[in-house]
């Protein structure tokens, strides 16, 4: 990308902006006073600005220096350089993890793996400048910077605009931006839905020209994005946005069998998403393995009900396996999911049908709550049976077996035993 040098940047002076190190993390003060007493730049970075700037407190802190991470490493006993495509440093404190990058600038298009005709990023040690470095980020209102030398917040970009218009809108070309890397169409979608902010047109459509490029993307990255999405709180506004503008048909056909589901009288699974949303909002955040089991579940009631019509009986629990591995797989095969995570996702949503069956006593009840899977099932039961009204009864009968498995089991008494009494030796 070619970066306009006449072009000023805005900044704000600190008395005309409301982010504060008052509202920093302790930790941050401390790697940016040191970066900065070492004679570098230190600023806070991307989203973290971003959020301070609405007024939210950040869940994670970025950190742009233009000290090489060899140099940040040496600053910082407590850290490592991690990465091999970007490049970075953790600094490691008692209970979390600061990250700090160089900054850098766009690669031309010859150092790519691919070479020339390659726009996928598959390299991005390039350091750069600060100006720069601001034009390689994403989304306008993801390219701000807090400079603790001055307290002031810079702006190359014209973020300060769109955070004031709340608009969602990439830097530069964004066929070209989404090219390079197509998770950013998620991201996209993702910010929209939390911050509820709307997206630029152009940004619009070059998603919906772009969205079979999300298949490019690293499905590590792709899963990432996925349970990040699930977690914003704004679940259910960020895959609206997917599904307007194409990208959910091409990354997630599978979320479609929610709606499926309510329109064949099956529950009204389309409310999933908003009951994870109000758990989240009420921090109660289920696993990863249960936000996928949500995910995914209503495509096998679909499924099993096909079955059961076809074959006019109840699915046996051999054949209602072989359904959820059916179903899933389409969805393991284009997401990066650990052995132990795909296993874990397939028994929360057999478990959910084993606790949907009749003839359990509470005993057996307490028994299967002490299986490793549980937690996550019983959280799958609680969002299905929030979202479609049905079952509260025997989600209630599960929630007391939960309970009784958490009941610490009395000390048993040992039975006192009885001294043997010492016969006592004849005399003559």
């Amino acid at each position: 990308m070619t970066v306009a040098s006449e072009t000023r940047p805005e900044i704000l002076a600190r008395a005309d902006h409301p982010v504060s190190r008052k509202k920093f993390d302790p930790n941050v003060v401390k790697v940016l006073y040191r970066l900065h007493r070492s004679g570098h730049k230190a600023y806070v970075v991307g989203g973290g600005v971003r959020d301070l700037m609405l007024g939210r407190r950040p869940k994670d802190w970025d950190i742009g220096t233009d000290a090489r991470p060899e140099r940040v490493r040496r600053l910082f006993r407590n850290s490592r350089i991690i990465g091999r495509r970007f490049r970075l440093v953790h600094i490691f404190f008692k209970d979390e993890i600061i990250e700090v990058a160089t900054f850098r600038r766009d690669p031309e298009p010859g150092d790519q793996a691919g070479g020339s005709a390659e726009i996928l990023i598959t390299d991005d040690n390039v350091f750069g400048s600060e100006r720069e470095d601001a034009f390689r980020r994403d989304f306008t209102v993801n390219a701000m910077f807090y400079n603790v030398a001055d307290f002031t917040v810079i702006d190359h970009v014209g973020g300060l605009e769109d955070l004031e218009r709340r608009l969602i809108r990439t830097i530069g070309d964004p066929d070209v931006r989404f090219r390079e890397d197509p998770v950013r169409m998620m991201r996209a979608c993702e910010m929209a839905g939390r911050l509820e902010f709307g997206i630029d047109q152009a940004t619009q459509e070059a998603i919906h020209r772009q969205r079979e490029e999300i298949a490019k993307a690293s499905p590590a990255r792709l899963t990432e994005e996925l349970v990040q999405l699930l977690r914003c709180g704004q679940a259910a506004g960020a895959l609206h946005w997917m599904m307007e503008l194409g990208l959910l048909e091409a990354l997630l056909p599978e979320a479609y069998a929610m709606v499926a589901a309510g329109e064949r009288g099956l529950g009204d699974f389309g409310r999933v998403l908003p009951v994870i949303d109000q758990l989240v909002e009420a921090g109660r955040e289920p696993s990863d393995t249960a936000l996928l089991a949500a995910l995914l579940l209503p495509s096998v009631v679909l499924r099993r009900h096909d079955v059961e019509g076809l074959d006019q009986r109840p699915v046996r629990r051999g054949a209602l396996l072989e359904i959820v591995r059916e179903m899933l797989e389409p969805f393991l095969a284009r997401f990066a999911l650990s052995r132990q995570r795909r296993e874990g996702v397939v028994q929360a949503i057999l478990g959910y049908h084993r606790m949907l069956e009749d003839g359990w006593t509470a005993a057996r009840r307490v028994g299967y709550a002490r299986r490793p899977q549980f937690d996550d099932t019983l959280a799958l039961l609680e969002i299905a049976s929030l979202a479609t009204g049905e079952g509260k009864e025997r989600l209630e009968l599960w929630r007391r077996a939960r309970a009784a498995r958490d009941q610490p089991h009395p000390a048993k008494k040992r039975p006192r035993r009885r001294r043997r009494r010492r016969r006592r030796r004849k005399t003559d």
